[in-house]
């Protein structure tokens, strides 16, 4: 595998609510992305309690586990009860919570989760495919026909989540199961960069063979910045090779 992590604070706000990290064990990889809200510090607390939790859980993950979808779903129910006890017990966190979006497999098959707007794609063939579908506001009024992709895009309650970790007492995330291949690309980003940086464009960075994961998710970052940069920018993107390469990097 060749894994590429880097967050930005972006162009306007003053601190990163978004929290990553990719965590190997073995033949396994888990790939995990939160974005916080909440008002200032609530929510980079709520996106780094969800990946202390995760982190917390992987270090008991054990390779030859059955049931994949079972293990993700206890992990995220633990963490969503922590966070939202948290909330309640601290009442300047109240009412924060955050998305998650990870991906747990090998490089034959990998498990897609999320919960919010945070997104995975894949890249496989020359082929770029959305994996998540957001669990937003304008995401519902596409599925009912009332507006198009495109408009989605653009429309100005695109950032309003009808779901995330933290902010009830319960909540159920959404799974996809994918395969993939030597030479295929797993993203994960956060509305700051799939908000900036369109489908088209993330296709066009990904087919370029004569970049690095590194420099592919450099270049999605700086043109998330340079189409604004409003919002946190992270974004996780793995290949599958034979060659093992692992870089990560924040940025303020």
């Amino acid at each position: 595998m060749q894994i590429a992590f880097q967050t930005d604070v972006g162009m306007v706000r003053k601190h990163n609510e978004d929290s990553g990290e990719v965590f190997t064990k073995g033949e396994h990889f888990l790939a995990v992305i939160a974005d916080g809200m909440g008002g200032h510090r609530a929510g980079d607390i709520a996106s780094q309690e969800a990946l202390k939790c995760i982190k917390g859980a992987w270090e008991q993950f054990e390779e030859n586990l059955g049931n994949i979808k079972e293990w993700i779903t206890a992990v995220l129910k633990d963490t969503n009860q922590h966070i939202f006890q948290f909330s309640q017990e601290n009442p300047e966190t109240r009412g924060m919570g955050t998305t998650i979006v990870a991906a747990l497999g090998t490089n034959k098959e990998a498990t897609v989760v999320h919960i919010g707007d945070s997104r995975c794609y894949l890249y496989s063939q020359g082929i770029l495919k959305r994996v998540t579908d957001d669990h937003s506001l304008v995401q519902e009024l596409v599925k009912s026909g009332q507006i198009t992709e495109d408009e989605a895009e653009i429309h100005p309650r695109r950032n309003m989540i009808m779901k995330a970790v933290g902010t009830d007492e319960t909540v159920e995330p959404e799974f996809n199961v994918i395969s993939w291949q030597a030479g295929d690309y797993i993203l994960l980003c956060s509305d700051g960069l799939s908000d900036k940086v369109s489908f088209k464009r993330i296709e066009e960075a990904l087919n370029n063979s004569d970049e690095t994961v590194s420099e592919k998710v450099e270049k999605l970052i700086t043109w998330a910045k340079n189409a604004g940069g409003e919002d946190n920018i992270t974004a996780i993107l793995i290949q599958n090779s034979s060659v093992t390469e692992a870089k990560g990097e924040a940025r303020t």
